[in-house]
């Protein structure tokens, strides 16, 4: 269990002591339930925090009025909820909402990070124009070399470099860079926060060394805060990405690994977050020519999805493919025709979204059947190409943003591939039963010797 974990339970139980010896509208539940959602954001679970904060909000209300700076504290706390869920449109709202309870306070230092927070969500929803002209209005109450203005440079980046104007998006990256620099020693988490943010988006243009060069000073930072380490780990993740990417396999595998321990140490070792490190994992162990390392990896990825995302999740379908075709390019034919089946069948329950996806996958299967019949020599020879880097990571950067939407940049696992049609008719009817009785035992064997790590990993 994660550190994380460890204290969303404390939390929790705390509010249910609460619970039971309070009222239901007392004032001191609304304090709780703002905390126990503020811990579920912490580990990224947006779905539990809200109907809290929810709760929060109403007790809040009852007590001191719409007009109240708790309100408008526990309607900020909804909006970065809302964003998370994917609801930009009520996270503005609930951002709207807010600044106005702060305007009749006069709360205007306050009332700048909320309109920062609403220029984040304007790019969240693609209003790209309009977050510059927010940008533009909260320029005017910064000073020219503080942390906000660098803030707001690094807005600006976002929003220019969606409208591809990618000259004037690097030199409001270079402003920012250059101002976050005098907060290195002050505010440290924040700035690498921030250049782990600007490595995202000159890694978007292209400008591959430049992202990786302010990776790796984000990691010099989180590294001297051990309270950061699931920052950290999302920062290690993506350089690990980035460097496979560009090439680099070696370099790539111990960032990688560091993210794993990272990410278990402070969510634990089952969170999704870690089951798409193990694909890139899994991946860079194929490049390396360690197919059976690489085999490993993605069966303990895919046993994390499963049950985190569902076995019909596109992702949990993706890392399928990925055992198929390692298990293939080893001659391993049992296994990898069972798990190409199982993405067959996941696909055709996916609908028309994915039809070129379900027609490789259906193409992959009958050349792993055709295969299997070859002579063991020829058929690993014959091999489909099959490497595919997966870049979703777990990645926290600003509030407004959440894991399903940052990292997004994975490459499709069903790739367009070289290989001769094959006819159905090739298929022979009692070599395939042979085999699906090999893989049964075969993936047996498999699911055992993953459970057994993740148990492992558990205890440790």
């Amino acid at each position: 269990m994660g550190r994380r974990e460890e204290a969303l339970i404390n939390y929790t139980r705390s509010l249910a002591l609460k619970e039971e010896v309070l009222e239901p509208d007392h004032p001191q539940l609304a304090v709780s339930c703002r905390q126990v959602a503020e811990a579920y954001v912490a580990v990224l679970n947006f779905k539990e925090a809200l109907p809290l904060c929810l709760k929060a909000l109403e007790i809040h209300k009852i007590h001191l009025g719409q007009n109240s700076v708790e309100v408008a504290a526990d309607r900020r706390l909804l909006a970065v909820i809302y964003s998370g869920l994917g609801d930009h449109k009520k996270a503005l709202e609930e951002n709207s909402a807010a600044k106005k309870v702060l305007k009749n306070w006069g709360m205007d230092s306050e009332l700048v990070y909320v309109e920062l927070d609403t220029a984040n969500v304007q790019i969240s929803l693609g209003n790209y124009d309009d977050a510059i002209t927010t940008l533009r209005g909260i320029v005017q109450h910064t000073e020219k070399e503080s942390e906000l203005r660098a803030m707001v440079y690094l807005y600006m980046a976002k929003a220019l470099c969606n409208l591809k104007k990618y000259v004037d998006s690097k030199k409001s990256c270079e402003l920012a860079t250059d101002l976050f620099k005098r907060y290195e020693t002050t505010n440290p988490a924040k700035v690498a926060e921030a250049y782990t943010e600007l490595a995202m988006l000159y890694e978007s243009m292209n400008e591959f060394a430049t992202g990786i060069k302010l990776y790796k000073t984000a990691l010099g930072i989180y590294e001297k805060s051990p309270q950061d380490q699931h920052a950290e780990a999302s920062t290690a993740g993506r350089l690990g990405w980035l460097l496979m990417l560009t090439g680099s396999v070696r370099e790539a595998i111990p960032y990688l690994e560091s993210a794993v321990e990272r990410l278990k140490e402070s969510f634990g070792p089952n969170h999704f977050g870690i089951a798409y490190i193990y694909n890139n994992l899994g991946a860079a162990y194929e490049e390396l020519e360690r197919p059976q390392a690489a085999a490993q990896m993605f069966a303990m990825a895919k046993e994390i999805m499963e049950t985190a995302l569902g076995p019909q999740h596109i992702d949990t379908v993706e890392t399928m493919q990925n055992l198929a075709n390692v298990h293939g390019s080893m001659g391993s034919f049992g296994i990898a025709i069972e798990f190409q089946r199982r993405v067959v069948e996941a696909l055709e329950n996916h609908g028309p979204t994915v039809k070129d996806e379900l027609k490789e996958a259906k193409r992959r299967l009958l050349d792993l059947q055709r295969r299997a019949k070859q002579p063991a020599g020829r058929a690993v020879k014959n091999a489909i190409p099959h490497h595919s880097i997966t870049g979703k990571l777990l990645t926290k950067t600003h509030a407004s943003q959440n894991a399903g939407e940052e990292g997004d940049t994975s490459h499709n696992a069903f790739e367009e591939i070289d290989a001769s049609p094959i006819a159905s008719e090739e298929l022979d009817a009692s070599v395939e039963i042979s085999e699906s009785q090999n893989a049964t035992e075969e993936l047996n064997a498999i699911q055992r010797a993953s459970e057994e790590i993740i148990v492992a990993d558990t205890k440790n």
